[in-house]
């Protein structure tokens, strides 16, 4: 028997595979369904959708959601906003909220977006809560998405989740309105699609107005 995977909840345990995990995003249109994305499995059943701007009304602000019926908000993510402070700053920071049952939110994880070219390698940092580890951040982002090629990286330099393009869509469809995310094992896949909405909206794409 191999060895059991280390289990890595962020979100819910729930979400955590023992396997290795390969999901699909679909962009949607912002004329017919006002932006954001769908992430499906090898089935085509719906895991997550992506709520951005076009559907909110409101910037700096998402909200993934389970795909099972009628799309509990599992995640809220938004921009921290600090005015001259922010402005100031070489980064800009992103909140990522759970839900409990009373409707109250609770910080599970913060990316740091480079907001200064004085920021060495400019390499976005995600720190979880609780941590995971003694640095100040557990995972890095590395590649660049809008190519569809990056990864998030833990603090062993070891690839927990990887964002690409299969060679055939890749010929077929110029646009990157499909693409593929593999989530390791034990790794929380609403956290790694939590991050991934969080690029898609800093980068301009589907989730923003």
């Amino acid at each position: 028997m191999g060895a059991r995977a280390n289990m890595i909840p962020v979100i819910n345990k729930t979400y955590c595979s023992s396997s290795q995990v390969v999901l699909v995003v679909r962009r949607r249109p912002h004329v017919t369904n006002g932006g954001g994305f769908v992430v499906t499995d090898c089935n085509q059943k719906v895991i997550f959708k992506v709520d951005g701007c076009g559907i909110l009304g409101i910037k700096d602000e998402l909200i993934l959601r389970d795909g099972d019926g009628d799309g509990d908000a599992l995640l809220l993510i938004r921009r921290k906003k600090g005015g001259m402070v922010e402005a100031l700053s070489i980064y800009k920071k992103w909140k990522g909220y759970t839900f409990d049952y009373e409707g109250s939110q609770k910080l599970v994880f913060s990316l740091k977006e480079p907001n200064s070219c004085l920021v060495r390698n400019n390499a976005m940092k995600i720190s979880t809560e609780p941590r995971v580890s003694n640095k100040d951040w557990d995972f890095t982002i590395k590649g660049y998405f809008p190519n569809r090629d990056c990864s998030i990286i833990d603090t062993k330099g070891d690839i927990v989740a990887q964002v690409g393009v299969k060679k055939e869509v890749q010929e077929l469809m110029a646009s990157k309105d499909l693409y593929h995310v593999v989530v390791k094992p034990g790794i929380d896949q609403a956290f790694v699609f939590g991050v991934i909405a969080t690029l898609d909206y800093i980068y301009g794409e589907s989730t923003r107005c």
